[in-house]
């Protein structure tokens, strides 16, 4: 597409309605967790870290492909072996200062996952200095290969707090919510383009339900 048609603006814009639809509306979500290059020591021959350190999680908002798992018979019994793929946005993980690679872990429920493929991503009206969304796809953590707090949503099976989630806070650009920072950044509205929502991030949750029935509705303005 001509970059006389297809300006800044308009690739402000087109980040800006993907991250409206993750963040706003669809609600998924990935736990990456980042190597610490300073806790994690490199051994002094191989200059290989042997024992890897992972930093707090990182919340990612993102499109997660969700594959039933394979189930495997081995003389132990079956396993189940779960594979994903999630849709990261790229100018949100620039705006927020995350790089991806082969090998990181990240989590989806109550499985962790080995990023086996981190390749770039697709490109906006083929400006190659844009990216759109970056392609990851996840292999399930071998057991004993990686161990961290699971955090939810996971299953409504389980009874931890936050194994079913029963609200859901938009960001729209604010740089917090009731639920903390987001990091969220909206270029038409950095850029003045547009102003910021008159009313605050939205919600999903029982305060909507006017039944009291125990349903997650919307919820005013908080």
């Amino acid at each position: 597409m001509s970059r006389f048609f297809i300006t800044q603006r308009e690739i402000n814009f087109i980040n800006d309605t993907a991250k409206e639809l993750i963040k706003d509306v669809i609600g998924q979500k990935i736990y990456y967790y980042p190597i610490s290059e300073i806790k994690s020591k490199i051994h002094d021959v191989y200059e290989e870290s042997p024992e890897k350190i992972f930093d707090n999680p990182i919340e990612i908002e993102c499109l997660v492909q969700y594959q039933a798992p394979e189930v495997r018979t081995t003389r132990f019994g079956t396993e189940k072996y779960f594979r994903i793929e999630a849709y990261v946005h790229s100018k949100d993980l620039l705006d927020k200062g995350i790089e991806l690679f082969e090998g990181d872990f990240f989590s989806f429920g109550s499985v962790f996952f080995e990023i086996t493929q981190a390749p770039g991503s697709d490109i906006i009206f083929g400006q190659i200095e844009h990216g759109r969304f970056l392609t990851i796809k996840g292999t399930q953590a071998r057991k004993g290969q990686f161990k961290a707090k699971v955090f939810g949503p996971t299953s409504e099976t389980h009874t931890d707090d936050d194994a079913v989630q029963d609200t859901f806070v938009q960001q729209r650009g604010f740089k917090e919510n009731k639920l903390g920072e987001t990091a969220d950044v909206r270029e038409l509205q950095k850029n003045g383009v547009l102003d910021k929502p008159i009313s605050k991030p939205k919600e999903v949750s029982s305060k909507g339900d006017s039944t009291k029935r125990g349903a997650s509705s919307f919820y005013g303005d908080e």
